[in-house]
């Protein structure tokens, strides 16, 4: 007797999925990593926090970061990358909260590795996981709905921190900070299904699977990525360090990031709609173009409208060029999309890694972010040069 056809997947199922993919990334992403930039005034100012300090911790958050997504890649079976990421999900609240618990820069980025370490338990795990279910189960695989947890969790991270400051100390609200993620556990943890042994693809239209790509277009989507995490990396970690040294943004730090979130949160389903009318790779070189004149707008001018605008025009972008380019691989290996994400974020992470660093540097010996807002405008311009050759590949290739 022939097996009965598989039950048809509700859109109230897929929408609870990519719920907990959202919520993963608020608290993987949005509150373990990202609460450090609003947070970043409030220690240099009451935890004795210095510049250089600063930019190493970014990068051992980034490290961890490369680290889990090198686990990542060299894992393939999806039953292990479900309990990974259920593993960030416990590391990113602990890690949160304790931060607050000592002064000592070097449990401090100790910290801050495991707390990059977790973070790809939303970015790149759930990301996998959830792109692996919609193909699966005959869904476009877009991962714009999903991607909206990034903005969401600059938004929840900028909204607690500028709740918080003015009464409870830095310590205090790092606390604040980790209880709020436990809001954002449970239903990354219950919703997020485990997945379902190998089983042919459900099509969804003309999007079931891309051709696999050769190895050109591999390297120039690592490289193009590389760049994107530099731009990426830089205003994540400064923006807000940054624009409350002018005068009229002064102790509005918090705010400045939920500005941030706000413009990244439906920045997804916006660069999605681009890309189905122009393409992915002219999407992304429009968000490039666009996150390079974020990035130089600071170093520009002291114009406060014009730095909102900058902070504006990054939200809107980097969630984009994320989701654009996580989207298109996991396409392109759709039976295991987490594992062909996380090679690709390799370099993504490196960039992440040396980027702060960098900027820590010439900030302490300039005593500005100007330089290190120069040299990511020009690795920017290199990723918009590697877009360029993949876009005339792409146009050369139709016309064979």
């Amino acid at each position: 007797m022939p097996a009965s056809p598989a039950p048809a997947v509700s859109d109230a199922q897929r929408l609870r999925v990519l719920f907990a993919g959202i919520c993963a990334l608020v608290l993987t992403v949005g509150l373990a990593r990202f609460a450090y930039t609003p947070m970043l005034p409030v220690m240099h100012r009451e935890a004795g926090l210095t510049d250089l300090a600063a930019g190493w911790l970014a990068t051992f958050n980034y490290a961890g970061y490369i680290t889990g997504a090198m686990i990542a890649a060299s894992v393939g079976n999806p039953q292990q990358k479900f309990v990974m990421y259920r593993v960030g999900l416990v590391l990113a609240v602990v890690t949160t909260a304790a931060l607050g618990l000592t002064d000592n820069t070097t449990l401090w980025a100790v910290l801050r590795f495991v707390s990059g370490l977790s973070s790809t338990a939303g970015l790149l795990l759930a990301s996998g996981l959830a792109l692996n279910w919609l193909m699966r189960n005959g869904f476009r695989p877009e991962l714009g709905l999903h991607f909206t947890g990034l903005g969401l969790g600059i938004v929840v991270s900028g909204l607690a921190v500028a709740a918080m400051s003015g009464w409870l100390n830095w310590a205090q609200q790092w606390f604040g900070l980790g209880l709020l993620g436990l809001v954002f556990f449970v239903p990354a943890w219950l919703w997020l299904p485990r997945p379902a042994p190998a089983a042919p693809l459900r099509a969804a239209g003309a999007h079931a699977q891309a051709a696999t790509p050769d190895r050109r277009w591999l390297w120039l989507m690592v490289a193009m990525y590389f760049c994107a995490g530099f731009g990426y990396v830089i205003s994540a970690t400064f923006i807000v360090a940054i624009l409350v040294k002018l005068p009229l943004l002064a102790d509005h730090g918090g705010w400045v990031w939920v500005i941030v979130g706000a413009a990244a949160v439906p920045s997804s389903f916006a660069w999605d709609r681009i890309a189905r009318a122009r393409g992915e790779i002219a999407a992304l070189l429009l968000a490039f173009a666009l996150q390079t004149v974020s990035i130089l707008l600071p170093a520009l001018t002291t114009n406060a409208a014009l730095n909102l605008l900058g902070a504006v025009l990054y939200g809107s972008t980097f969630v984009g060029i994320v989701s654009l380019t996580l989207t298109l691989i996991g396409r392109h290996f759709p039976d295991n999309p987490a594992k062909a994400m996380a090679r690709l974020t390799l370099s993504y992470g490196v960039s992440q890694m040396a980027a702060p660093a960098m900027a820590g540097f010439i900030a302490a010996r300039t005593g500005s972010y100007h330089g290190a807002l120069y040299v990511t405008a020009a690795v920017m311009l290199a990723g918009i040069a590697l877009l360029g050759v993949m876009q005339l590949d792409t146009i050369r290739d139709r016309r064979r």
